[in-house]
């Protein structure tokens, strides 16, 4: 979502200040340390394992936490695990998010094999598959990486540095019938379905946006929640230099009042302050203005299910950017914490998901302005060392 954390100051005033939020946030002014990640890869020092990664890193991923750690160690292969370490334990308890972040990572990750003309075979949990409450120290994925004539380049792999999740205002105008259809195309191989609303049928886009605005609102007024993001929330330049993950801010006035002491990020507002109520009125704003939905429903939720739902998903975002659309994940509605019990119901009964199927992703979609990368930790800090 669009989190907009609105900081009471002295007086009583109240200072907007754009923050990013789910998966990937975007702006213009990091760092060029923070972004270095999104110029490419450098020389891979003769591991062509390290220029793939360098791709797969640039994956979206629930609330930027970057939670990859790959083992190289065997020669051609590449190990995936989870980072313990970055998970979301309140809007993500059962890591349902965590799991399609390392499916996304795996999709960029072939991509990027394809292009060197290596053909990535990809087991997933080859020791077994997390049980259902959240991963363990067990990898997500086995890659063996070999030469292979046949394997084609994706074209989807040049949309790789251009992707971006845009969580700005969107255009009235809604994405042609074509261009939906290529990001429907574009996950044709994965067992999903997908679905896409916009102005042909307004009494569904209105269901839908009054959902996304009453899941927003119910994260925003629960402070377990709301705090989860405070406590990845990077201010200014030096913080976000350093962690290059998470949420980032770095407008000058929101830079100023953290150093003064005036930005207290231990403590969430009131569901009375102006700072939720305004933020409320902004991102209902957004949602209204909102031309059309995409989402992607799966039968089962097992773990493997969850990992390719990922994958899919970087698909259709690549895909999209390909056509000059813009996605934003909505991913309140579909997390699994008690106080959102009604809006999952509501987006599941809206999207024809019974019990045995779930929404895995649900999007906004259409042309917005461009925005810049987020930051980004580079290959070496996902490498676990020997």
């Amino acid at each position: 979502m669009d989190r907009r954390q609105f900081i009471r100051v002295a007086g009583g005033g109240v200072i907007a200040s754009a923050v990013a939020l789910p998966l990937a946030g975007c702006s213009s002014d990091y760092p060029a340390e923070a972004v270095q990640a999104w110029q490419g890869p450098g020389a891979d020092g003769g591991d062509v394992r390290r220029w793939i990664l360098s791709y797969a890193i640039l994956a979206p991923h629930s609330h930027n936490l970057q939670s990859w750690l790959v083992d190289l160690r065997q020669p051609n292969e590449i190990w995936l695990y989870c980072d313990l370490t970055r998970l979301l334990p309140e809007t993500d308890p059962f890591s349902r998010q965590i799991m399609m972040s390392q499916g996304t990572f795996l999709e960029l990750l072939d991509l990027a094999a394809r292009r060197r003309g290596l053909r990535a075979d990809i087991e997933l949990f080859p020791e077994g598959e997390f049980g259902p409450d959240k991963p363990d120290r067990r990898p997500t994925a086995r890659i063996r990486l070999a030469p292979d004539a046949t394997v084609a380049p994706d074209p989807l792999f040049e949309q790789i540095l251009r992707r971006c999740t845009n969580r700005e205002a969107y255009e009235s105008r809604e994405p042609a019938a074509a261009a939906v259809k290529a990001i429907a195309d574009s996950v044709a191989a994965f067992p999903i379905r997908t679905g896409f609303v916009g102005a042909a049928e307004p009494q569904a886009l209105q269901q839908h946006r009054a959902i996304a605005m009453e899941a927003w609102r119910i994260e925003l007024v629960t402070p377990r929640t709301i705090m989860e993001s405070y406590k990845v929330l990077r201010v200014g330049p030096r913080e976000i230099a350093q962690h290059r993950d998470g949420l980032s801010i770095n407008t000058p006035i929101v830079r100023a009042l953290t150093a003064l002491g005036l930005f207290d990020r231990s403590k969430a507002p009131g569901p009375d302050d102006a700072a939720t109520t305004g933020q409320i009125k902004d991102f209902n704003a957004k949602i209204a203005g909102t031309p059309a939905f995409f989402w992607m429903v799966t039968e089962g939720n097992g773990r493997k299910t969850q990992v390719n739902a990922g994958r899919a998903y970087a698909r259709a975002q690549l895909a999209a950017t390909a056509q000059g659309l813009s996605m934003q994940p909505l991913s309140q509605a579909l997390q699994e914490y008690p106080e959102q019990a009604q809006p999952y119901a509501q987006i599941h009964s809206l999207l024809e998901a019974p019990p045995r199927y779930t929404v895995q992703m649900w999007t906004r979609l259409g042309f917005a302005p461009p925005v810049g990368p987020a930051p980004r930790r580079g290959v070496d800090a996902h490498v676990l060392k020997a």
